[in-house]
């Protein structure tokens, strides 16, 4: 059996996104978030909603004018949601990429590019890995 650190969970919760958006307002590389259950209506006209706990944009609905225009599927949302400002990807040639990087001490050490022609990606979506050599 394989069990993954606690610390993982913080990390993978989307509720750390309110949290690091209060302990850092205004930085340039957040967008602002709040918890859905607390703050309500939404800080902006054009936002989406993700479950505090869910996987490979599972149960997300998008926002733009206040009105839903889409969602995704999934079993996912009972714990509560966050909000976040709507930031939809560049889409090239029809898909939209998603850019993630892994940094181990300070320093990144892999990227991953996930795409697709939904505004959300999952676990479906084209995924590339690259591995960033050390000094």
């Amino acid at each position: 059996t394989l069990l993954e650190p606690a610390g993982k969970m913080i990390l993978s919760n989307e509720g750390i996104l309110p949290l690091l958006g209060q302990r850092h307002a205004g930085h340039p590389n957040l967008l602002p978030a709040w918890f859905h259950h607390i703050t309500k209506p939404p800080l902006t006209n054009d936002y989406v909603l993700k479950p505090l706990y869910s996987r490979e944009g599972a149960n997300v609905y998008v926002f733009k004018d206040n009105s839903q225009v889409f969602s995704t599927g999934g079993s996912y949302g009972a714990e509560g949601y966050i909000g976040q400002q709507l930031c939809p990807p560049p889409f090239i040639d029809g898909q939209g990429p998603v850019c993630g990087v892994w940094v181990v001490g300070g320093k990144a050490c892999g990227l991953g590019v996930r795409e697709d022609k939904s505004p959300i990606t999952s676990n479906l979506s084209r995924f590339i890995p690259h591995y960033i050599l050390p000094e």
